[in-house]
């Protein structure tokens, strides 16, 4: 996903928050303290924790399986012009290194969560 995607993903679940919560722009309350008067994490994290729970779970699978085949896979193609050059696993990677994990981690379950 593209950071300005994800800004207007973050943009547009505070305006839904604060519309629920009844907190108006013009009370000058941060998002961080709004989400966590409420306990929210933020779609973006959320998005981030789901990748990196299936990828762990495709992770820990025997490598007989069609799902780490696929994985491992690789396919050349011409992408249009405006395409974004990552791929899902490139995206995933980002995400462990943003959260300091390895693919080891992913092995043991408890670390992983």
């Amino acid at each position: 996903m593209r950071r300005e995607n994800e800004l207007a993903l973050l943009r547009a679940e505070m305006r839904v928050v604060r519309q629920i919560c009844g907190v108006k722009l013009s009370d000058k309350v941060a998002c961080e303290e709004v989400r966590d008067r409420l306990g929210l994490e933020d779609v973006v994290t959320v998005f981030q924790h789901n990748r990196l729970r299936s990828y762990g779970h495709v992770l820990r699978k025997d490598d007989s399986e069609w799902v780490k085949k696929c994985m491992l896979l690789f396919v050349e193609v011409v992408r249009p012009r405006d395409r974004t050059k990552r791929t899902w696993k490139e995206v995933v990677e980002g995400d462990m290194k943003s959260l300091k994990l390895s693919k080891e981690d992913a092995l043991v379950l408890g670390k992983w969560r």
